[in-house]
């Protein structure tokens, strides 16, 4: 199974429709992999807290299936890397990916985005992640 991660943007994007919904779709259905650090989900909780969403019985629902591992994978350890220049806080993206071999990092930042390729990982926006991942 094709193992990602997924920027913050994109996954908050998901809970109002379009494209990032459907990939956060093809991982309830067991299509991809997601790959977390601490970090990263402490991003996506500290967002969505942020935004005040109000379906706070989706948000429950998401971090059971992140603490049950639900087709996820988590490291605990990740490298200390410095690609992100523009937005160092970006890098945690690249190191989780790194960590748990990834090859696609899903994102709409255009710091990450700008990169387009590091050792062996794409990043890519959502819209190509459908287009060429998916729709195969």
């Amino acid at each position: 199974m094709l193992k990602v991660v997924v920027d913050t943007n994109v996954f908050i994007s998901s809970f109002f429709g379009g494209i990032p919904r459907q990939i956060i779709h093809c991982w309830k259905k067991g299509k991809i992999t997601l790959c977390f650090s601490q970090e990263i989900i402490e991003e996506y909780i500290e967002v969505l807290n942020r935004l005040g969403l109000k379906d706070k019985n989706e948000i429950q629902k998401l971090t059971k299936l992140f603490s049950e591992g639900y087709n996820s994978i988590f490291t605990a350890k990740t490298p200390d890397l410095k690609v992100v220049e523009d937005d160092p806080d970006d890098n945690k993206f690249i190191e989780c990916a790194v960590a748990l071999d990834c090859k696609v990092i899903i994102s709409g930042d255009k710091h990450l985005k700008n990169i387009r390729k590091y050792i062996d990982i794409d990043i890519i926006s959502p819209k190509e992640f459908i287009k060429v991942w998916i729709q195969k």
